[in-house]
């Protein structure tokens, strides 16, 4: 599933970071911790979303994504029923400009988790791009320090290492956004 401006990393030389791969596709990642991503980029891209509201208030498509990215993790709707929920948050973005875009994109990604592991750590990114798209321009950093500072702290154990180096691989590609 790749939409125009998303990135894909590869740290590992041409392939997937294998524990970001469920167990049963070849990699390490097991179900309950594939929940737990999808969970955790849901609370990062909600911890955000009345950027989206406060500019699109009767669009339902993003915070829909959050809904289907949880319920996927509680195993009620299929992963493509989550993709078909990320497309449509996809589109949102393409339809708003500034943070309201960035919302949009951290909640396409969140529900994207269902299918590839590896978009939670874009549902962190963007909503990172948000909160700094929306501060002062002499605000931004210390405002994207502090969401992510928060995003960490939001990290259930079970799959906090695992994020925090994918933060530390993959931030040179997005955007140096974790670093701070």
């Amino acid at each position: 599933m790749t939409m125009k401006g998303e990135y894909h990393v590869m740290p590992y030389k041409g392939r997937r970071d294998p524990r970001l791969v469920t167990v049963r596709r070849g990699g390490t990642l097991e179900d309950a911790d594939h929940h737990l991503l999808a969970m955790w980029a849901a609370t990062c891209a909600e911890h955000v979303l009345h950027l989206f509201e406060l500019e699109r208030p009767d669009d339902p498509r993003p915070r829909q994504a959050i809904g289907q990215a949880r319920a996927w993790a509680r195993g009620e709707i299929t992963m493509t029923q989550a993709r078909t929920a990320a497309f449509a948050a996809h589109a949102a973005a393409r339809e708003v400009s500034g943070a309201a875009r960035e919302v949009a994109r951290a909640t396409g990604h969140a529900v994207a988790v269902a299918h590839m592991a590896d978009h939670e750590l874009g549902a962190a990114a963007y909503a990172l791009r948000a909160v700094r798209a929306a501060a002062e321009p002499e605000a931004r950093d210390g405002a994207g320090r502090l969401e992510c500072r928060w995003q960490q702290d939001q990290l259930p154990a079970g799959i906090r290492e695992l994020v925090l180096d994918d933060e530390r691989l993959r931030n040179e590609k997005c955007w140096s956004l974790f670093t701070g």
